[in-house]
């Protein structure tokens, strides 16, 4: 009965990877009911199918109960296990939807973990390889998750529809985190990027460079674009081009954004000057946004700081995305913890957009299954 207590319930299919990584984290069962249950074809997607098997991978013990049209999700969490593991995503959502999560817990795990992740690299849905490693891993330092196999390799890209892109992606096994103080991002010193094509003349991606250039050379004079042409079996199955981009600050700040072109046979041609401009302007939009963290990790840093030691940790971000905010509502319910909320107007006219200061006292989160030496 006391089990049966504890069990936190939710309807909907919104937030799903959300709720299963802090179930997963916290230990508490989970039980999600009337998951796309008016619609014609109910039930969880094939993409979230595979997120709840990559979960049941890493972890030793888990319970998952699936009602037979899908529409009920149980499940209980095991121990996270870590390990080299392997897993094909579902081609109809980015590598970055497992990623994201993984990023998470992989830092909680009682082996090591190393995986190889197989699908769609870049996407226009979520987040890309590209971009997870330029922000997400270095933040992961920032609480001292850090050494030499801590990495995200791409070792073939795959553009949707047909995918064929595999990445390996590897992160140490932490007993502690560090808390963290991060609020004042800095003025911005350079700006990198990623021009890739696929499957397509070479010269798409100098052309993105070119006008990509074009919009930020007004603004900073250290910009370099590094251009990523995969040939043969490394470039998957199907055609494609896009840019991602990185602006970092003095203190270590990493703002990031990505464009990528519609999928074969889906939507109106992109012309690769066009998706230069706009990946530009972009990541200027991002900048005006500012705070310390991209709003693509936003939740990954509030979550890091929910599991620090017991110590204040305080980190600047920008507008919160919806995502976050839901994020947020999870966080208190599965581990009672509230972040005071600081809204920052900017000072100066020319500082931006507003910013939002969280703080929280972590709830000294302690890798159990990492034995002590």
């Amino acid at each position: 009965a006391a089990g049966e207590a504890q069990c936190l319930s939710y309807t909907g299919c919104n937030f799903l990877r959300q709720r299963l990584v802090l179930a997963t984290l916290s230990g508490r069962p989970l039980k999600i009911r009337k998951i796309r249950a008016k619609e014609e074809d109910p039930g969880l997607r094939d993409f979230e199918a595979s997120f709840i098997r990559l979960i049941d991978k890493m972890t030793n013990g888990s319970r998952i109960e699936i009602n037979q049209t899908g529409t009920t999700l149980y499940y209980q969490p095991g121990l996270l296990y870590g390990g080299s593991l392997e897993h094909d995503c579902s081609p109809s959502r980015g590598i970055g939807y497992y990623l994201e999560s993984l990023l998470c817990l992989a830092p909680f795990m009682k082996h090591p973990l190393k995986i190889v992740l197989r699908g769609v690299t870049n996407d226009q849905v979520d987040p890309s390889v590209d971009v997870l490693k330029a922000t997400a891993l270095p933040l992961l330092k920032k609480f001292g998750i850090d050494g030499e196999s801590l990495e995200i390799k791409i070792t073939r890209r795959g553009m949707p529809p047909k995918a064929g892109g595999e990445i390996l992606f590897a992160c140490p096994v932490r007993k502690v985190l560090q808390p963290v103080q991060f609020t004042d991002p800095g003025k911005i010193k350079r700006i990198r990027g990623t021009a890739y094509s696929v499957r397509v003349s070479p010269q798409m991606a100098n052309r993105m460079v070119e006008s990509a250039r074009g919009v930020l050379n007004k603004f900073l004079p250290d910009i370099y674009i590094y251009t990523d042409h995969m040939k043969g079996v490394s470039s998957g199955k199907s055609p494609g081009f896009g840019m991602c981009l990185t602006a970092e600050t003095i203190n270590g700040t990493i703002l990031s954004a990505e464009l990528a072109s519609n999928p074969q046979g889906q939507g109106a041609a992109v012309l690769p000057e066009e998706l230069g401009q706009n990946c530009a302007k972009l990541l200027l939009e991002e900048v005006y946004r500012g705070g310390c963290v991209d709003s693509t990790n936003q939740s990954l840093a509030l979550l890091l700081m929910t599991l620090g030691q017991r110590d204040v940790s305080k980190v600047l971000l920008g507008p919160l995305s919806p995502y976050t905010i839901e994020f947020l509502r999870h966080l208190r319910s599965f581990f009672q913890i509230m972040f005071k909320i600081e809204t920052k107007t900017p000072e100066e006219e020319h500082m931006g957009g507003e910013k939002v200061l969280m703080t929280c006292v972590g709830i000294g989160f302690c890798n159990l299954s990492k034995t002590i030496r």
